[in-house]
């Protein structure tokens, strides 16, 4: 694994002729990412994110924290704040602007006796599920890892609106899997990464799933465009 966005987050904080992240799904065309978005302070991130750190509370694990900047935002308020991430580059970032608690860990392989009262998945966080396949997988690991009273806080996006419409006006969307399904792919300074799964899931789905694995599931907040947050408890 090359970890380019790791090495963007990187480079751009430690001044290492940073450039932009190039990336492409498999719906939509290669599109231009500044990394200095991932840097952003509380008063800049949307409104979702927003209300997600105002609902945070207690021990608070921040799954695939990026540069670190939910967790930075809590630890500011004082809080208990845990930031994990597969990227050995993000989470190197993370400890270089002062996040205290952090790991390289992918989320099924965290340890299930450290139990927390908050669990943020956010900037689609659904996506680390990959498919809808998998899912149930991630949500059985997160419940072995709530608290009891304990809460999840996802976001993502129903992105049904970037498919075309038929003639009757519904949508065409193409192939046999749940159309929030797609492949991303990542390019940084002229490498590429292997195409990976990930996963949009629209609130109704979402809840379902929930559902389905003894979750109880509230809409929280309704985004700008099509994205929402949610919270999860048992």
């Amino acid at each position: 694994m090359k970890d380019l966005f790791g090495q963007a987050i990187y480079d751009f904080y430690f001044n290492n002729t940073p450039e932009n992240i190039m990336t492409e799904t498999s719906i939509s065309e290669e599109d231009e990412m500044d990394v200095s978005y991932l840097f952003r302070v509380y008063e800049n991130m949307p409104i979702i994110e927003q209300k997600a750190l105002d609902l945070s509370r207690g021990k608070i694990l921040d799954v695939g924290c990026g540069a670190g900047s939910h967790s930075l935002a809590l630890q500011n308020k004082q809080l208990d704040c845990t930031a994990i991430d597969i990227s050995k580059k993000a989470i190197e970032t993370c400890k270089a602007r002062g996040i205290k608690l952090t790991k390289v860990c992918n989320i099924l392989d965290l340890e299930e006796n450290n139990k927390y009262d908050t669990i943020l998945l956010l900037m689609n966080g659904t996506g680390i599920f990959g498919t809808l396949n998998e899912a149930p997988k991630y949500l059985a690991k997160l419940k072995k890892l709530l608290h009891t009273g304990g809460q999840i806080l996802i976001d993502s996006s129903d992105i049904i609106y970037m498919f075309n419409e038929d003639d009757d006006g519904g949508k065409w969307i193409p192939g046999t899997n749940y159309y929030g399904e797609l492949t991303f792919k990542l390019s940084y300074k002229n490498q590429t990464e292997d195409e990976f799964p990930w996963l949009y899931l629209d609130y109704n789905t979402l809840q379902n799933i929930a559902i389905a694995h003894h979750f109880k599931c509230e809409l929280i907040l309704k985004g700008e465009h099509y994205d929402y947050l949610a919270k999860l408890t048992l």
